[in-house]
């Protein structure tokens, strides 16, 4: 079993000789005969979404993470927001972490937007009385005064986007995880989110940023780390890593 730590200062995330594998099982649920079978031992299948993969982040810094669909991006941002543990190797994590991952994650779906609030921001580590106080604002922020006290099933993609990023970005984090939803909602809103962004920089916060949009990440970051199934093929200057990945993914059919 892998190790987590949170130790240290000066170093925002590190990771030595990180592996995630999960062990998926498939059953053959599709047809009658499926159903009339389904006490036989299921098909395992072994998958290594990520190998033996270190890197060091340091406070402050913004770093882009690309890689093709599977490559191990998620994952990778799911260890660090310890939705995972890692198979073997260590992750470290200094700070208050604030993950923007799957769109509507931890939230519950039959909770009013208000409810949701509460609920992640006491999960992020704020009191019930600090959430009150930056309630007018993530309110605000996420520009849903008039849905606030709807259960969030009703809500759309972007709606949920908003939220996610609002309660996110008022929780005092060291450490933002972005995994892809910015590219949900309307192009207004989005600049908005990058903005916020820009003001995290600028007050020397941490931010892992997934996209597959790489304007986007030269946009936001000065590093970047390339993934691809599972193994960290490049670290370093954000143009450099795009270039030679946007390189091989035109060469590769």
């Amino acid at each position: 079993m892998g190790t987590l730590s949170q130790k240290g200062a000066e170093i925002a995330i590190r990771a030595q000789n990180l592996t995630k594998e999960f062990l998926l099982s498939h059953q053959p649920y599709s047809s009658l005969k499926g159903l009339l079978l389904a006490f036989l031992p299921k098909r395992m299948e072994h998958i290594v979404a990520l190998k033996e993969v270190s890197f060091t982040i340091h406070q402050g810094e913004t770093v882009g993470v690309i890689g093709r669909n599977g490559s191990g991006k998620s994952t990778l941002l799911g260890i660090i927001a310890r939705v995972y543990r890692p198979t073997s190797g260590s992750i470290t994590v200094n700070g208050r972490v604030a993950p923007l991952l799957e769109l509507g994650a931890g939230f519950h779906p039959d909770l009013t937007g208000l409810e949701n609030i509460y609920f992640n921001g006491v999960i992020l580590g704020l009191t019930r009385r600090q959430v009150a106080e930056r309630l007018p604002e993530i309110i605000a922020f996420a520009e849903l005064e008039d849905y606030i006290d709807a259960p969030i099933r009703t809500y759309s993609s972007g709606m949920l986007m908003r939220l996610g990023f609002a309660i996110a970005a008022h929780v005092d984090a060291d450490i933002l995880l972005v995994d892809e939803v910015l590219a949900v909602g309307d192009a207004r809103f989005q600049q908005k989110c990058y903005r916020k962004i820009h003001e995290f920089q600028e007050q020397g916060r941490t931010i892992l940023f997934v996209s597959h949009d790489m304007e986007a990440v030269r946009q936001v970051a000065q590093r970047a780390l390339w993934l691809d199934k599972g193994v960290l093929r490049a670290d370093g200057e954000v143009n450099t890593v795009i270039e030679a990945y946007l390189q091989e993914a035109a060469a590769t059919p």
